[in-house]
């Protein structure tokens, strides 16, 4: 019996990626940005079957790579039915349209796959219509080689030419009026999305940050006792989440916003200003960091620049670092561990990593293990602790009431 169309799986695009070393960016570095396009292109549902890099003191305006590096690029794509080529830099327009007449596959860089990938994440009406504005904006510029994207999302409508009118100049107009349409859409929504907000005025509000893929979203479910959608993939969360949360008779609103990245495309930023007005408006910030990842530090400087960006960089924060169960120590932390057991070393090693964080940031820290319940009571301990005091400033007797009733504060949330 042959398979019905449902049981035969689609066939996952073939991509390589490309990237260059330069007097900026070491072969190392480079290596490690590659490892987290090849997430981001499994991620978007493609599969990663080589990586290329050049050294390059900066790249080439036509090409971004070298002639040579293009046609060996050019040479394992005949070889191997390649369709996609993914570069880890942003191109130019005339960039893309020039790689694509030489291999003849599409072309993705960062910003687009990007993109694509909070296409597929984003579920509400109010995450589609930020991701499809900041789509339309990065593609008009980009039209003469963004064919198959613009197809897509025509469905049919409006008559394609005019008296004179080139083919070109029409897909223009036709991108500039869904631009002005998604953003008068989003002024409404975001007005509903403003007066939710304001309803919360007088209730403590706490957000999750952090690089993608930290473990926020895990986090959530832990402190929240809720079901959030937690997945190993890069954006596995788009849109924002936002709980009702009682602990130790203090109530708060916590809320779990999309993830950063390097190089997050600018027009998202734009886009997702509104949704990211839960981090702004929060009173605390859980800066969620995973320490077992060898860039955690790159990591905590990309959320902060991003946080500084939108307005959000004086706020009250806990540094969280979670998957302290996958860290794995410095050789000279081992060599000093010599003569200890191993959950002594352990203390003596979070002890030390505490100390570092608290006097070279100056925040509140705590490592964590959000899938191991490790350490979760003291983060809890701690986060009562800076709610109570917000709570306590907007409810001064609050704590007198025996009752406890914050039933009200939440019945119109």
């Amino acid at each position: 019996m042959k398979p019905t169309p449902k049981e035969i799986a689609p066939q996952k695009l073939r991509a390589v990626l490309v990237a260059l070393i330069s007097q900026k960016q070491s072969a190392e570095k480079t290596a490690e940005y590659l490892d987290e396009l090849a997430f981001l292109t499994e991620t978007s549902g493609m599969e990663t079957v080589k990586k290329f890099t050049q050294r390059l003191e900066r790249p080439d305006t036509r090409t971004f790579i070298g002639k040579g590096k293009l046609e060996e690029v050019k040479a394992f794509i005949k070889a191997e039915d390649i369709q996609v080529v993914v570069f880890d830099d942003d191109l130019t327009p005339s960039q893309i349209k020039n790689i694509e007449n030489e291999v003849k596959v599409k072309v993705f860089d960062r910003s687009l796959l990007i993109l694509e990938i909070f296409l597929l994440r984003a579920k509400t009406a109010q995450a589609r219509t930020q991701v499809e504005l900041a789509r339309y904006e990065y593609l008009l510029p980009r039209l003469t080689n963004m064919w198959t994207h613009l197809e897509r999302q025509r469905g049919g409508t409006g008559t394609r030419g005019g008296s004179g009118e080139k083919e070109i100049e029409t897909d223009k107009r036709v991108i500039r009026d869904k631009i002005s349409l998604l953003k008068e859409k989003l002024k409404v929504i975001d007005k509903q999305s403003a007066n939710r907000r304001k309803t919360r005025a007088r209730v403590t509000r706490a957000a999750l940050v952090g690089y993608t893929n930290v473990g926020k979203s895990t986090l959530m479910n832990q402190l929240s006792k809720s079901e959030v959608f937690a997945e190993n993939k890069l954006f596995a969360t788009v849109d924002a989440t936002v709980r009702k949360v009682v602990l130790e008779r203090i109530p708060f609103l916590l809320s779990d916003t999309v993830g950063f990245i390097r190089k997050l495309p600018h027009s998202l930023i734009e886009s997702f200003k509104s949704t990211l007005d839960e981090v702004r408006e929060a009173d605390i910030l859980l800066h969620v960091v995973d320490i077992s990842h060898p860039s955690f530090e790159e990591q905590i400087e990309v959320v902060n620049g991003t946080l500084a960006e939108i307005g959000a960089a004086d706020k009250e924060v806990i540094m969280v670092f979670n998957k302290i169960d996958l860290y794995k120590p410095t050789e000279e932390m081992m060599d000093q561990a010599m003569d200890m057991d191993q959950e002594a070393f352990k203390q003596e090693m979070m002890n030390k990593l505490k100390a570092t964080y608290m006097n070279k940031q100056g925040y509140s820290t705590v490592f964590i293990s959000a899938t191991k319940k490790e350490n979760i009571g003291e983060l809890r301990k701690l986060l009562v602790e800076k709610v109570t005091d917000k709570h306590l400033q907007i409810y001064p007797n609050y704590l007198k009431d025996s009752s406890g009733d914050y039933s009200r504060l939440f019945e119109e949330l």
